[in-house]
Formats: C-alpha cells, sequence, structure tokens
C-alpha cells in the first residue's frame, strides 16, 4: 500500500509536470492526488497494512493502537480510538494546509482591491528616463522590493502590465520581463509574505521575520544585483529606447482615479503590517491578514475613485468584484499539493513518516546538508517549490533543526531563487511566460546563465554569512 501511495504522488506529480503538453490544468491532478493518497492511507490503516505516524511523532496502526485500548474500551471502542487518533492526524495537516491557503486569499484579495482602484498605475509616475540600461535597474528595483511586500507573482504581473506601457517592443520588453522574473524571485526569498514557500516556513514556524531578514537580504540582493549587473553590459540594454517613454500628464492623469495612491499606500501598509501584528501579538498570520483584509475592505467601501461617483459603479471598486479576480484554481492547487505531501509525512517506513526516511536515506548518500539544499535548488527550476518545501518540511526535525536554523534559511533561499533558472521553475516565470509568450527555448538560451550565477553567487554569500556567524557565537 505504501508504494501504492507513492506511485499515486509520483504519477500526480508527472502529470502536473506536463500541463502544458497536456492541455490540463495543474490543480486537476492536485486535488485527485491529494484526495486518491489520503484515500489509499486510509484503507491500508483500517486494513492493519499500513502505520501512521500522529502529530506527536508516535506511530500506531489499527492493531497495536486497539490491542492498546481493547482492555479499557473494548474491541469496539478501542477501533473507535484508533480511528479518531487517525482522523485527528487528518485534521492536524488540514489545519496547517488552511492557515496558509486563508493567508493567501486574504493577500490575492487585497492586491485585486489595490488593482481596481488602479493603485498600482502610480508606479508609471516613477520611472522618468529613455536610458535602457537604467529602466533595467529602475524596474529590476521595483521588482525586488515589490515581491517582498505583494509577493513575487503579483509583482511580475504588476510590471509586466506597466512595462507594456513603457516599452512597446515586444522584443525589446522580454529581455525586461525577463529579468524582472529573476529579480522578483530574489526579492521574495528574504520576505516572510514574499514567496508562497517562505509563507509555509514562517507559517510552519520554521523561520521568523528577523532571521528571514539578517541572513537572507544580503543574498537575495546578491542574486538580484549580479545578473543585472552582467546585463547592463548586454546589447539589448545599451543606448535608448526608440519610442517616448512618459506618456503625456493628461493621459497619466485619466489613468488614475482619485482613490488610487491611497488604495496603494493603504494596501501594501496592511500586508506590511501581518508580519508586525504576529510579533505583537504571537498569533497566527493568518489572523494578522484577516485583519487587514478587513481594514482595507472598509475603507474600499466608503472611499470614492470618482468625482461622480454613483452607487451603479460603486460594484466596480468593490471588494466583491476583486474576490471574483483572485484565482481560486491556484488555492485549491495549494490545497492539494500540500495534502498529498502531508499523507507522504503520514505514513509511516522504517518507523519513521516516509519524508523523515528519505531525509535519512540522503543524509547517508550525502552527509552535507548545503550539497542537498542546493539541488534541492536546481530541483525547484523543474519541479513546482511549492511540494519541495513542503517535503523538506517533514524530512528535517525541529527537534534536531530549530526556528531560525542555519537549514531553514538555505531551503528558503534556494527553493525561491532556484526556480529563476528556468522559466517554468516558478509562479512568477510561468506569469511572465503566459503574458509575454515567451518562448522556453530563449529564456533557456538567453537568461539562464544568469539566473544560474545570481543564484550560484548568492548561495556562496549566504554561507559566507552563516559560517561568520557560527564561528562568532563560538568565540
Amino acid at each position: 500500500m505504501v508504494a501504492a501511495i507513492v506511485a499515486c504522488f509520483v504519477i500526480g506529480y508527472i502529470v502536473i509536470v506536463f500541463e502544458h503538453p497536456l492541455r490540463l490544468d495543474k490543480t486537476v491532478p492536485a486535488l485527485l492526488m491529494g484526495a486518491v493518497c489520503w484515500a489509499l492511507l486510509s484503507l491500508g490503516f483500517n486494513a492493519g497494512t499500513l502505520e501512521v505516524v500522529n502529530t506527536e511523532g508516535e506511530v500506531f496502526n489499527m492493531f497495536n493502537s486497539v490491542s492498546g485500548h481493547a482492555q479499557e474500551f473494548g474491541h469496539a471502542g478501542a477501533h473507535e480510538v484508533a480511528e479518531e487518533g487517525f482522523v485527528g492526524t487528518l485534521l492536524h495537516h488540514l489545519g496547517k494546509t488552511a492557515e496558509i491557503l486563508i493567508f493567501l486569499i486574504g493577500a490575492m484579495t487585497i492586491v485585486e482591491i489595490v488593482d481596481l482602484h488602479r493603485g498600482f498605475d502610480v508606479l508609471k509616475g516613477w520611472v522618468r528616463t529613455r536610458n535602457k540600461k537604467k529602466l533595467l535597474w529602475i524596474v529590476g528595483a521595483l521588482g525586488f522590493i515589490l515581491s517582498a511586500i505583494i509577493d513575487n507573482l503579483t509583482a511580475t504581473i504588476v510590471l509586466v502590465t506597466l512595462l507594456r506601457k513603457l516599452v512597446p517592443d515586444r522584443e525589446e520588453r522580454i529581455w525586461y520581463v525577463a529579468l524582472i522574473v529573476i529579480a522578483a524571485n530574489a526579492g521574495g526569498a528574504w520576505s516572510p509574505i514574499g514567496d508562497v514557500t517562505t509563507t509555509m516556513l514562517w507559517i510552519g514556524k520554521r523561520v521568523s521575520t528577523a532571521g528571514l531578514m539578517e541572513f537572507l537580504i544580503v543574498p537575495s540582493l546578491v542574486c538580484f544585483a549580479v545578473p543585472f549587473v552582467i546585463a547592463s553590459f548586454l546589447k539589448p540594454f545599451q543606448g535608448n529606447l526608440a519610442t517616448v517613454v512618459l506618456t503625456e500628464a493628461e493621459e497619466e492623469e485619466q489613468g488614475r482615479l482619485l482613490s488610487s495612491k491611497t488604495m496603494l499606500f493603504l494596501g501594501l501598509g496592511m500586508i506590511v503590517f501581518v508580519p508586525i501584528f504576529k510579533t505583537l501579538t504571537h498569533l497566527p498570520p493568518y489572523l494578522g491578514m484577516m485583519l487587514s483584509l478587513g481594514v482595507v475592505w472598509l475603507v474600499s467601501e466608503y472611499i470614492h475613485p470618482e468625482e461622480d461617483f454613483t452607487e451603479e459603479r460603486k460594484v466596480q471598486y468593490s471588494a466583491h468584484k476583486a474576490l471574483s479576480r483572485i484565482e481560486m484554481s491556484s488555492i485549491l492547487f495549494f490545497l492539494g499539493i500540500l495534502m498529498s505531501v502531508a499523507a507522504l509525512e503520514t505514513v509511516v517506513v522504517n518507523g519513521v513518516g516516509s519524508l523523515r526516511a528519505v531525509a535519512e536515506s540522503l543524509r547517508s548518500v550525502i552527509p552535507n546538508e548545503d550539497i542537498v539544499i542546493v539541488v534541492l535548488g536546481f530541483l525547484s527550476a523543474i519541479i513546482d517549490n511549492v511540494p519541495l518545501v513542503a517535503a523538506s518540511m517533514g524530512m528535517y526535525d525541529l527537534g534536531t533543526h530549530p526556528i531560525d536554523a542555519r537549514l531553514w534559511h538555505f531551503i528558503a533561499y534556494s527553493a525561491g531563487t532556484g526556480g529563476s533558472m528556468l522559466i517554468i521553475g516558478s509562479a512568477a516565470g510561468v506569469a511572465a511566460m503566459g503574458m509575454e509568450r515567451i518562448d522556453f527555448i530563449w529564456y533557456f538560451k538567453k537568461i539562464a546563465w544568469l539566473a544560474f550565477v545570481g543564484f550560484a553567487a548568492g548561495a556562496v554569500t549566504f554561507l559566507v554569512i552563516e559560517t561568520a556567524f557560527n564561528l562568532g557565537i563560538e568565540h
């Protein structure tokens, strides 16, 4: 039965990887994979052929659980106790997954409310150059900063939309878009709200906000800066843009609403407030995101985007409209992926959870954990980094690697930035690929080496900083 669960996961994952050739939304195999894995696990447990590990690390199956409680509750009652233990484990994993999903729904809704009020159009006024090299650094810096606040996927979408207005020539524009993918992924790696994987590690109490910023902001800056320095000397970024970059002031004003600036700064501010809320209250991040969404929603109900604002126009800028625009398919994809990984984490192999067994096997083959995590970074360019990070959280114990341990910081960096090496390796890359029809081979030939150099430079910087920090503690 363990083989069947693993086979289900592998087959489902292969279908997800080849979603484009199969023309099948990756949410479908993810949901099927999550449900079938738990169904197989339940069948095996109830038949007594599978053992599971609960949230306290206790290993049990139907028979040894029944024998342990049979004298106290009777045979039928002992069966109920065993089933309750299994269901309790399932509910625990569902609860941890729901924390991430609620957090993401809140963040995505806030961003959509800001977008409905054309808040991101304000960014156009910040770009006042026709020089290609300067424009590269301006949009790159915006990508790095914005991705740390509104996540790398949303930052990429916003900046690609902005570039369409600044660089009409698609052949010139795709170079900027490809470099934005690198900047956005690097910026998302050092923020707990900048990437789904760092959010998972943060909510799972593997990293803290202060720990991420302290140890990852410099490596992330290096990962962003090195490719941009090299790109500055490449031919596509020499000279000036052939067309006028800046729009007329009148057209610029027409593109904004009375509420644009207010909603932009309120939305970004309330998202940044979430880690502060967690630090002050010690409550889970999703509660802070609920509070932030409530505040933004409240303001959006009473603010006037236009001079002659009628009740009929109100629906166009409402939170209800924003909720209809968020990608629920992505939320359901994460649900399927995280629950299927939870099933692998729960099923027992060699006396421990199967993911923990994989970690022990890797440790025996590759004793250096840093090498394992670098490999994870390369894998994240091919395989979605969400299940990779979810698996790593199940592979390594908080007892051995407590919060803000070097391992978790390096996983956050590698999984977050390694995906830049291929256009399909990150959510930001996939979004850019879809919006600008960027060819996989073109990106591989022109951009992959820049992303690799940045990833390697940042990884070396991280290891140097961590080594120096540990030596300082020892002395």
